[in-house]
């Protein structure tokens, strides 16, 4: 199973041209730089252990956020940050049409209650990728750094998890922090690039 997973993984990476970000570096927080530090490639297709693993919702989800791409509207200040990614079923398959709905808190740590700042909703392209833009989230009370996500596929069961930033400080501190969604992280040309592929329990 596992050498016909790797070949799953190997035929879609050479087929969809797709470079994996594997050197990634903090431009946020002092001492915090990675340089050269390497990251595994964002979870295999085809082994139930490689899902995405679920977290909670935490109590700052709100229902209907508008749909958009972008969550880096005027007057909202912080690191600007690019995150690229595919959904894929169990057996390596890009998904089309698979809703993401985005929340995260802004570069002070907090959270807009009251209206949908760094919020938002997208559905993937015929070639299942997305792309988020947004902003470094700062930190607050017994969190690291991290962007809440819920992925569906269409009519299938909800995913709800956390993403998270390479070479914070707080990860080893936060009981939520998994390595498993660890965002690769790199600068490119003065912006920060970002990529995380999901990997749903669909056939």
């Amino acid at each position: 199973m596992a050498r016909k997973s790797n070949r799953y993984r190997r035929a879609f990476l050479r087929n969809a041209g797709r470079v994996s970000l594997a050197y990634v570096l903090s431009p946020w927080g002092p001492g915090e730089s990675l340089w050269g530090r390497e990251l595994a490639l964002t979870p295999a297709c085809g082994d139930h252990h490689d899902l995405t693993p679920r977290q909670i919702e935490g109590p700052y989800f709100k229902p209907r956020s508008p749909q958009r791409s972008s969550l880096a509207e005027p007057r909202i200040e912080g690191q600007t940050i690019i995150l690229n990614g595919v959904v894929l079923s169990i057996g390596c398959k890009p998904i089309p049409g698979a809703l993401l709905d985005f929340w995260q808190a802004d570069d002070a740590g907090r959270y807009d209650l009251d209206g949908f700042r760094l919020r938002g909703h997208q559905f993937t392209d015929g070639e299942g990728r997305y792309r988020l833009e947004t902003i470094v989230p700062g930190l607050y009370p017994g969190r690291t750094r991290h962007v809440h996500v819920k992925v569906q596929a269409p009519s299938q069961p909800i995913l709800i998890t956390q993403l998270y930033f390479p070479g914070e400080t707080y990860n080893r501190r936060d009981s939520l922090f998994d390595p498993r969604l660890m965002m690769a992280v790199k600068k490119d040309d003065g912006k920060a690039l970002a990529q995380f592929d999901f990997v749903l329990n669909v056939d």
